[in-house]
């Protein structure tokens, strides 16, 4: 599949496969993958995992970081993985970048992530902030959107199907 000259924020709560999905697609639009979780600074990553939630005031310097590296990449197409859980959150990335960033929205019950984050070892976010992430979560309206009880390749098909 030819290039696609865009950035994409794949987005949605913790557990819903952001950084599978993020770099599978990365792979079949042949453009970069970045996990936004690597952009956190350390006093964002160490409250979440003492299981406080961030606040808006902890995720604003994080969300200008990942505009910025998405109009590093506005010429070029990117892949980016961030929870982008608020509308105003997302107007942060969408700044400078208007018809060069989409987002694509992975969709899913509280009881299906909470059934994947019960069986994932070695991540910085604790079981206890998903229900204050779908407390925050404001799903976008403009989005592609795509279930997460597909399988990884069904949801890469769905996405370029509606990439196209």
């Amino acid at each position: 599949m030819p290039s696609i000259q865009k950035v994409y924020i794949i987005m949605g709560v913790s557990g819903t496969g952001k950084s599978t999905i993020g770099k599978l697609l990365s792979r079949a639009l042949e453009i970069p993958f970045f996990d936004g979780d690597d952009f956190h600074p350390k006093e964002n990553i160490e409250k979440m995992e003492a299981g406080n939630p961030l606040n808006d005031d902890d995720r604003e310097g994080w969300l200008i970081r990942l505009n910025e590296l998405a109009k590093e990449h506005k010429s070029s197409g990117a892949i980016i993985a961030c929870s982008a859980l608020k509308e105003s959150y997302r107007k942060v990335l969408l700044k400078e970048m208007k018809n060069h960033l989409g987002f694509i929205y992975l969709e899913g019950s509280f009881e299906l992530i909470k059934s994947r984050l019960e069986s994932r070892k070695g991540h910085f976010m604790p079981l206890e902030l998903l229900k204050s992430q779908f407390d925050t979560l404001e799903a976008p309206t403009e989005a592609i959107t795509v279930s997460v009880s597909l399988t990884p390749d069904q949801v890469i098909q769905e996405i370029t199907n509606q990439i196209q």
